[in-house]
């Protein structure tokens, strides 16, 4: 199962950036792609797998891992910006691109091949209240504060969560969708987190850029060696003294070992944000979990 996760993983992302290049699809398909996953396949897995989660003292745990990991983000990207005297806008884009991985394109669909479906309702826990929760707060005040945005309200902040259509799939979840749903339901939503793979691979492989800045090889090399080693190596750390264990450990060491969210690539990339930086950051990342992600996987196997 892991073995074909991958080769699918490979191949959409091969046929997206070929896409890219040869301008096969319109401008905007990464764009309707991205839409789709988000409204349509990400609610469904979440909705499929969230009513199978025991509630559990545990799982606050989980979520707290990924909130633990931005303190010691935040920590470790001041002292490399200090050391390599990096500008604010490569100091911005490590904050977001460290901080945030791709925990929900990515994430679930390994995490049930390297693991097990057993496992990905944890992976929804650390995404929705982890990553998620991290971007619309503290990604936007990175956004704001280095990028020359108006600093966002609570308001904001609090709209753009109750507007992500996976957060209202978590809630159906949790109150009332049943753990064993009538079959035609259950092989509807199926059908549809299956299509969560290819579809945010081709989607991602549609989106990245690899460029080399070369002026910026320093930043980029720091940045995936606390995205790709640091961050899951203190992830091992935390999951036993949070009484994790198990499929909830491994899960969560693995989504803290996701590369670099595209989203938070995409948002540095808008606020003109080392621009190329943001984009190695995403792409350079990507292809170095394919080596990386599978080694964590086997954590506490």
């Amino acid at each position: 199962m892991a073995f074909d996760a991958f080769a699918l993983v490979l191949a959409m992302l091969v046929l997206g950036y070929a896409f890219q290049r040869l301008r096969v699809l319109p401008d905007n398909a990464a764009q309707t792609l991205n839409l789709v996953v988000l409204y349509v396949c990400l609610p469904a897995a979440v909705l499929r797998y969230a009513p199978r989660l025991q509630l559990e003292p545990a799982l606050l745990g989980v979520a707290a891992v990924p909130w633990l990991l931005l303190l010691a983000t935040i920590l470790a990207v001041g002292a490399v910006a200090r050391w390599l005297k990096l500008r604010d806008e490569e100091r911005a884009v490590l904050l977001l691109t460290v901080a945030l991985g791709n925990t929900s394109f990515l994430g679930y669909p390994l995490t049930r091949a390297l693991i097990g479906e057993h496992a990905l309702p944890y992976a929804v826990v650390y995404d929705q209240f982890g990553a998620f929760l991290i971007l619309s707060t503290f990604g936007l005040w990175v956004l704001a504060r280095y990028g020359s945005d108006a600093r966002p309200s609570p308001r904001d902040m609090l709209l753009r969560v109750v507007k992500f259509p996976p957060l209202w799939a978590l809630v159906a979840g949790f109150t009332v969708m049943p753990a064993a749903p009538p079959t035609w339901i259950d092989g509807g939503l199926q059908r549809l987190s299956e299509a969560l793979l290819p579809l945010a691979m081709l989607t991602i492989g549609l989106s990245v850029r690899l460029t080399l800045p070369r002026e910026e090889l320093k930043p980029l090399a720091a940045g995936l060696l606390l995205k790709l080693a640091l961050m899951p190596a203190l992830a091992v750390v935390l999951v036993p003294l949070l009484g994790l264990q198990g499929e909830m450990a491994r899960a969560t060491v693995l989504e803290a070992a996701m590369p670099s969210m595209v989203t938070a690539g995409a948002l540095a990339i808008a606020h003109n944000l080392a621009p190329r930086l943001a984009a190695a950051m995403v792409g350079y990342g990507l292809l170095l979990s394919l080596l990386t992600l599978p080694l964590w996987a086997q954590w506490g196997a």
